[in-house]
């Protein structure tokens, strides 16, 4: 430990930051969700995603994920970002945005893709233009396809605070697979 650092904080400490904050949270066996992905296209597994007929991921009950939007090369999704993201100096982390913006770019790829092929990120490069706080609204994220190869792809999403203002934008190179045949 360094000798700027303090070693014995009073046994007070806690109480004077207050009251702890506690989040719960619901999701169901991913792995139940991605039997189901071999069985469709990506933009039908999407689809009944958002209309609830498959149950939405653990990231989405983790990061307060909504699909708003499924079209063939084209998602949104909406993001109600809390304190619980928060980083030391009062905005959400970046990871936050990271996270939504890796999940509509690699959406917007699922989008296209036909029954029994999959993908995975290779790389996603973000820009940050503007700090989010916990009364930045919901955020919207869009992703979309810039090209589907048959093994990459690449993609392109901007996330928006609830005044329409640009917070963050993402390009992804996407590796495309077969997904393994759903099990009896």
């Amino acid at each position: 430990m360094s000798e700027t650092q303090q070693t014995d904080a009073p046994a007070s400490a806690h109480e004077a930051w207050g009251e702890p904050r506690t989040r719960e949270l619901t999701w169901f066996d991913p792995m139940q969700i991605a039997a189901q992905a071999p069985l469709m296209s990506g933009v039908e597994f999407l689809t009944r995603m958002r209309e609830g007929v498959i149950p939405p991921p653990p990231i989405a009950a983790h990061f307060g994920l909504d699909i708003d939007v499924v079209e063939e090369g084209r998602v949104t999704f909406t993001c109600a970002p809390d304190e619980s993201g928060y980083n030391p100096i009062g905005t959400i982390h970046g990871g936050v945005l990271c996270t939504l913006l890796d999940t509509v770019c690699g959406c917007a790829m699922q989008s296209v893709l036909p029954q029994g092929k999959g993908y995975t990120s290779v790389e996603i490069k973000v820009n940050y233009v503007k700090a989010v706080r916990g009364n930045s609204g919901p955020l919207t994220a869009e992703g979309t396809v810039v090209k589907a190869g048959s093994r990459v792809g690449f993609t392109e999403a901007v996330v928006r605070d609830a005044t329409g203002a640009v917070v963050a934008t993402a390009s992804s190179t996407l590796l495309v697979f077969d997904l393994p045949p759903a099990r009896a």
